[in-house]
């Protein structure tokens, strides 16, 4: 880990708050040539970059990931420049609060999914062919343990994580078959203290995880190029769980022994 981000151009999405933030603060140390910051809030995007340390170029953008044309303006821009990301995290993310799917406007549906699950896609297209063309790069996508599992409350953020790691390993295989030299990372933890999951109750042998804890495995995880990083330590066993079990006997673990299907039941989210 300590080569692996040197010399590096890092795009980072969702870069105002919480993973995304706290990611760009810490890989600054680890010799990275350029820091690209996006989201939709630029007063706390230069807030950010104030309080990065050390000799990397730090430079802010106000992007909209569920906005098409904010992005390719954008990335455009870079490309003019010649500004190519050898790393793209992909960390804008939100959640439409405590409701039942049909409970949700049309249009908190939309956003949802634009942001959550369009927004990384659109991103990662708009430099993914000059990574090909130039044999390198790794795009890591914040997906989510709620991608692996449904959960009351949840189903239209559950739905766009369960898209991301779709998309996510589907596209790692391309880029395996093209032998292009891009990387392709999954990140999927439960939920983490960054402040939009506030409230909830962890499941049980699922903790709530720190924002410096993910962090450092994420860093971990990249650095050794990991086709997948799961955390907590039970998340990677819920797939084979669900796949050895009845639907009923699998409802019956989460929701009755392990707490999961009543996780959302106190969540509060993040103060606007």
């Amino acid at each position: 880990m300590s080569t692996y981000f040197k010399n590096k151009t890092i795009l980072i999405t969702g870069a105002a708050s919480g993973i995304g933030r706290r990611f760009a603060e810490k890989v600054a140390s680890k010799g990275v040539t350029r820091l690209v910051l996006w989201d939709r809030n630029p007063d706390t995007l230069n807030t950010v970059a104030d309080g990065i340390d050390g000799d990397t170029e730090v430079v802010v953008h106000d992007v909209d990931v569920s906005s098409e044309k904010s992005i390719t303006d954008h990335a455009e821009k870079l490309k003019e420049e010649g500004v190519i990301p050898d790393l793209i995290l992909n960390c804008a993310g939100i959640v439409a609060g405590k409701k039942m799917f049909h409970e949700h406007s049309m249009d908190e549906i939309r956003r949802t999914i634009d942001i959550n699950t369009t927004g990384s896609m659109w991103v990662t297209h708009a430099f993914l062919n000059e990574m090909i063309k130039r044999r390198s790069g790794h795009v890591v996508n914040l997906a989510s343990a709620s991608g692996y599992i449904g959960n009351p409350f949840m189903s239209v953020y559950a739905a766009s994580k369960w898209a991301v790691i779709g998309w996510s390993e589907s596209l790692r295989l391309e880029m395996d078959r093209l032998e292009s030299g891009v990387q392709v990372t999954t990140v999927i933890p439960s939920y983490i203290k960054t402040g939009m999951f506030d409230g909830v109750k962890p499941p049980l042998l699922v903790p709530l995880l720190e924002t410096d804890q993910m962090v450092g495995l994420m860093m971990k995880g990249i650095s050794k190029k990991k086709n997948k990083i799961e955390a907590p330590f039970m998340v990677r066993f819920v797939p084979l769980i669900k796949s050895l079990l009845p639907a009923s006997a699998f409802d019956w673990v989460a929701g009755n022994l392990l707490g999961v299907y009543g996780s959302m039941e106190t969540f509060k989210g993040r103060e606007k």
